[in-house]
């Protein structure tokens, strides 16, 4: 793909698929989902974490019927068919890279906090989402838009 040029499929992954990523593709399909097919994966699935629905949800974004998959769960339901795959984990980015000896995607890396990392009351914990939110509306909008 030429860079800048506009995927017609991203995949965003990082560990778990639970946090980062899934938050980027509900990102993603709400701002560009006519023209932009979005997935997501982790290395290994973890447990749905319900502060990613609550960042969300507080401007109007939802999660839909996502459920954490592995990379290799994604590829059973519906093959790895992207054309940019967006890592927001070093376990995710390292796993991609791998992923391409295979197929012809390309692979940027966006190093992302997890803010499932955060301790401290509900609104502390919170903010956190919010900023990962916030941060990834930025980097999606600007890359893709």
């Amino acid at each position: 793909m030429k860079e800048g040029r506009r995927p017609q499929s991203v995949l965003f992954a990082c560990a778990h698929n639970v946090v980062r990523s899934p938050m980027a593709e509900a990102i993603g399909r709400y701002y560009f989902g006519r023209s932009i097919f979005f997935g997501s994966a982790g290395v290994r699935p973890g447990e749905p974490d319900p502060f990613v629905a609550a960042a969300l949800d507080e401007i109007g974004i939802s999660l839909g019927k996502h459920r954490p998959q592995s990379f290799e769960d994604l590829e059973e339901l519906e093959g790895l068919n992207f054309d940019l795959i967006i890592t927001l984990a070093p376990q995710a980015h390292h796993k991609a890279l791998d992923l391409t000896r295979t197929l012809a995607a390309d692979v940027e890396y966006w190093p992302t906090p997890d803010p499932s990392l955060v301790s401290g009351n509900r609104e502390q914990k919170l903010d956190a989402y919010r900023a990962l939110r916030e941060s990834l509306i930025d980097k999606i909008t600007e890359r893709l838009g």
